[in-house]
């Protein structure tokens, strides 16, 4: 039995690899080691790069934002070069698990974007860029940083089935349902008219990555 045939290696390995390495909370770390207190406390109360923004923190905002996207790369390249194309697509997949529900914070993590994003682009760079172009597109015609990402997510399976295929069609399906799920109060503030812009003061908790 291979690595590329075994439940062992393509499944449970990667799996828990991608699990434990997406569970690092950056934003939680990174704000306490800069004395700034404890991240969960402020705006939306997410661990991720847009509350860490509300700190005033900008550096530390863009540091969360590449940390949390490269421990999905990470998980994912190491699976595949290590194991398998597969391997890594798993490994990619439950990186983002770690960073939404990790252990370390009884499973209160972030929404997953970041990680998302960075997973994709290291099974296929093709689709990570058009999925990066759709939501900077969304962004700057709708002025709305949580429909960006619900929408560039939401994409994510159409570009992985006409660019790609594979077991790709699959990892990106299940994280935009995943993804957009996680956004569900951003939904309900967008139905309402209550979300605020990109740019404008926020009125009420809004979206983290």
């Amino acid at each position: 039995m291979t690595p590329d045939d075994s439940t062992l290696w393509v499944w449970f390995v990667p799996g828990i690899f991608g699990y434990l390495l997406g569970s690092v909370p950056f934003g939680l770390v990174l704000t306490k080691m800069a004395g700034l207190g404890d991240v969960r406390t402020i705006g939306s109360g997410n661990i991720g790069a847009t509350n860490v923004l509300r700190t005033g923190n900008k550096p530390l905002a863009l540091a969360v934002l590449l940390l949390d996207g490269g421990k999905g790369a990470i998980a994912a390249l190491i699976a595949t070069f290590a194991l398998s194309p597969v391997a890594g697509v798993v490994a990619g997949f439950f990186a983002v698990l770690g960073h939404n529900f990790p252990v370390w914070l009884k499973f209160k993590g972030g929404k997953g974007v970041a990680t998302t994003l960075g997973a994709i682009l290291a099974v296929a760079w093709p689709v990570g860029i058009a999925v990066c172009l759709t939501w900077a597109t969304v962004a700057n015609v709708f002025r709305y940083s949580s429909l960006a990402a619900i929408v560039a997510l939401a994409s994510a399976p159409f570009w992985s089935y006409w660019l790609v295929g594979g077991p790709v069609i699959g990892m990106t399906a299940a994280l935009a349902i995943l993804g957009v799920a996680r956004h569900h109060a951003n939904i309900k503030r967008l139905i309402q008219g209550e979300e605020s812009k990109i740019g404008k003061k926020k009125k009420t908790e809004s979206e983290g990555a």
